[in-house]
């Protein structure tokens, strides 16, 4: 035994130093280990190349040109004027200049020998002239064929008869994820065509009063001036976004850039093509934002969704039964998450189709509701005398009658705010800051009890409202 266990010892360092003299030395696998790894980066180099080579020639820097004007300093002082004191311009007070700028965009379509160009609203939707300028230094007229201020996007045409120039892929924006390696390409600071490369840091985020109803895309690929309507572009060398702002205190990249996603725009462009500007569906509802303790208030604590503050009278909503103090949660089969995505996806839908609603109600969830849609204009967005009740609720709280100064503790209602001008809450002299105790006679101790009773209004109303220790009633409004 003890015989064959040292045999078999001789045999195991027999076969260890036989692979130690076939073995690659420790030198020599650390130098193999070493070019693996650099193989690896060198593989995500060549990727970055490609994707780069590919998307410059489709990548353009816009520079636009914007008439102003501009109030005479002079115009109030007595003896002083620009050139001829008779003339118009001095007439009107003011006199036009020409404010230059620039910004990048991206080649997304080509119609024979017309191409377009993707870029921002505030890049470009102001301008008087354009011209598009292509990393090969060839530069074009741009025209303007249509541009939304409220998502932030332009679209630019331009002519050539060269079909080298390229159109760049666009990808699926609902596909990014955070922790996706992205790259940012555009004209910072005038530096035209560069790209950055970085990560998507989130998605889903809320605009600063920019593209006020994009969920945008978040990234540190580095940002700066001048990258407004530049593509942001994922490892397949598809445009995912378009970058539209910066979050920052210099002025200068902080690691907090923030692109459009590019599923948001792509009906736009189709929109802008074939008319000029951007079709939105319309419902009717004014939507607000609303916080946990009005949530509790309403019976909807926990449960995601947006608030119908507001209807339009004659608006689809309005005659399909949606109701000031609704909660919705869905549209179409897809739960509400938030405001700006309800409103996102009712600006999607087309006229003439009819969409389903789902909502609470007085506490309950109600069977659901078929609205057939409108299109959005101006002229029905901005009809205040159709906004009703005209005014927003606001819960009671000790918060609430701290600042307006009420001493009554037993005191219930709700708080008047945000009251609209030519409205039904206007005609009826409601003020903000008003406490309504009773609609129609019937006391309303909170915001739920308020739209319960506003909902069975059906012919004419009139608040009770609590003034300087006592109460008055208001005038009785005739329901359209």
């Amino acid at each position: 035994m003890k015989h064959f266990a040292k045999k078999l010892i001789t045999i195991s360092l027999a076969a260890v130093l036989t692979a130690s003299l076939f073995a690659d030395p420790p030198a020599k696998k650390g130098q193999q280990d070493k070019k693996q790894a650099l193989s690896v980066v060198e593989a995500l180099q060549t990727s970055f190349r490609n994707i780069t080579s590919d998307m410059l020639p489709a990548v353009v820097e816009v520079d636009v040109t914007e008439t102003k004007k501009v109030q005479n300093p002079l115009r109030s002082m007595p003896f002083f004027w620009f050139g001829d004191p008779d003339s118009e311009e001095n007439d009107k007070g003011s006199r036009e200049y020409e404010s230059k700028g620039l910004g990048s965009g991206v080649i997304v379509r080509r119609d024979g020998n017309t191409l377009y160009v993707l870029t921002n609203n505030h890049v470009a939707g102001g301008a008087t002239k354009i011209s598009i300028k292509l990393n090969d230094d060839r530069e074009f007229e741009g025209k303007l064929v249509g541009a939304d201020e409220r998502i932030d996007i332009a679209l630019v045409s331009f002519e050539s008869s060269d079909k080298s120039i390229p159109v760049a892929p666009l990808g699926n924006s609902d596909d990014v994820m955070a922790g996706d390696i992205c790259m940012a390409f555009g004209a910072p600071l005038g530096y035209r065509q560069s790209v950055t490369q970085g990560i998507v840091s989130a998605v889903g985020r809320d605009g600063s009063g920019v593209g006020s109803i994009s969920d945008f895309i978040q990234t540190d690929a580095a940002i700066n001036q001048g990258n407004s309507g530049g593509p942001l572009v994922n490892i397949y060398g598809e445009v995912i976004g378009i970058n539209t702002w910066i979050a920052s205190r210099s002025g200068g990249s902080q690691g907090l850039g923030f692109a459009i996603p590019i599923n948001n725009v792509k009906n736009a462009i189709d929109s802008f093509i074939s008319g000029g500007k951007i079709k939105y569906g319309w419902v009717g509802v004014s939507l607000l934002d609303v916080t946990n303790d009005f949530k509790k208030e309403l019976g909807v604590e926990n449960i995601e969704g947006a608030f119908a503050a507001q209807v339009f009278t004659g608006s689809p909503a309005y005659k399909c039964g949606i109701k000031p103090g609704d909660y919705i949660i869905e549209l179409n089969g897809k739960a509400v998450k938030s405001v700006n995505q309800l409103v996102r996806d009712v600006g999607n839908l087309q006229a003439g189709t009819t969409a389903r609603f789902v909502v609470i109600r007085d506490g309950m969830k109600q069977p659901a509701i078929n609205v057939k849609i409108e299109e959005r204009t101006d002229e029905v967005v901005n009809a205040n005398n159709k906004l009703w009740p005209g005014f927003i609720a606001m819960p009671l709280t000790d918060d609430a009658k701290k600042q307006l100064e009420i001493d009554d503790k037993k005191l219930k209602g709700i708080v008047v705010s945000s009251v609209q001008a030519k409205s039904p809450a206007a005609t009826l002299r409601l003020q903000n800051g008003d406490v309504i105790t009773a609609v129609n006679g019937k006391s309303v101790n909170n915001v739920r009890e308020f739209y319960e009773e506003l909902a069975k209004a059906d012919r004419t109303i009139n608040f009770d409202v609590y003034s300087n220790g006592g109460t008055l009633t208001t005038g009785t409004f005739k329901i359209r």
